[in-house]
């Protein structure tokens, strides 16, 4: 299969700059980060990509065995690197992407600079003294209203992940993206999203690793952020003085400029 046309690949910035993978979470599509690519293009190759299932991805390509796991998006992640020939990326995940890239740089470090953690959580649900943000009895409500009822629980859910109810317009947006994605493939994923532990998989990380959080973020709070960069050894932890779990939409300049920092720091190490 054409990775290509599969993850229906965009590229654009400097040919000659580090390379940026771009990958979007749960429910969204590579249109997330378009106020944060520009800023990046004059700095770097700024590659994007859907998701299988996501935005223009192939569909045909979607696979509830493989793709009932992250473990399946990491898959697709190192055939997309394969495939296009990068080495030495820096890899931006959002969300559960995040814990996709963790997987990916596990598996095969050597095709990557970098990772970049924007607003990540291993597992979402409380365990014992680690507070993912949600009781068990949080996710299984979450689950079961998203199965019986995906746009209510698009509509319903996005503004709060957004976060920022001063401008409605962004959880508009987000309810939008959601509302794009087919049910089926949005169940599964979100089965593999919420339920998902990757917390044993932090430690597997070999590669620099900045973490940034948002300053408020319903969905992932304060303290997860600080778990992540405390289990990867040498990364970094940048709070954004941002709202929400979006912070590629809600606060652009900030998050472009974390991403920048990041970049001149890994130059700085060659």
């Amino acid at each position: 299969m054409d990775v290509r046309a599969r993850n229906h690949v965009v590229e654009t910035g400097r040919v000659d700059g580090p390379t940026v993978v771009l990958s979007h979470g749960f429910g969204c599509d590579q249109n997330m980060w378009r106020l944060v690519a520009p800023l990046l293009a004059p700095h770097a190759r700024v590659v994007l990509f859907d998701h299988v299932g996501a935005g223009r991805s192939d569909a045909s390509a979607w696979s509830e065995q493989r793709h009932g796991s992250l473990q399946g998006y990491a898959d697709d992640v190192q055939e997309l690197l394969a495939e296009l020939d990068l080495h030495r990326v820096v890899f931006v995940g959002h969300s559960v992407s995040a814990t996709i890239g963790v997987l990916a740089a596990a598996a095969e470090p050597a095709r990557f600079a970098g990772l970049v953690l924007l607003t990540p959580s291993p597992r979402y649900v409380d365990d014992g003294d680690y507070r993912g943000g949600f009781s068990a009895a949080d996710i299984d409500e979450l689950l079961e209203s998203l199965e019986s009822n995906y746009l209510g629980w698009s509509a319903a859910m996005a503004p709060v992940i957004m976060g920022n109810p001063d401008r409605p317009e962004l959880g508009e947006e987000l309810t939008n993206s959601f509302c794009r994605t087919d049910p089926r493939i949005a169940r599964v994923f979100a089965r593999a999203t919420f339920l998902s532990d990757n917390r044993d998989d932090l430690a597997r990380v070999t590669v620099p690793t900045l973490v940034v959080e948002c300053a408020h973020d319903a969905i992932a709070p304060r303290g997860v952020g600080a778990y992540v960069h405390s289990r990867i050894a040498g990364s970094g932890l940048v709070t954004l003085d941002a709202t929400g779990h979006c912070p590629q939409l809600s606060a652009p300049e900030p998050t472009a400029g974390a991403i920048r920092s990041f970049l001149l720091a890994l130059a700085g190490r060659t």
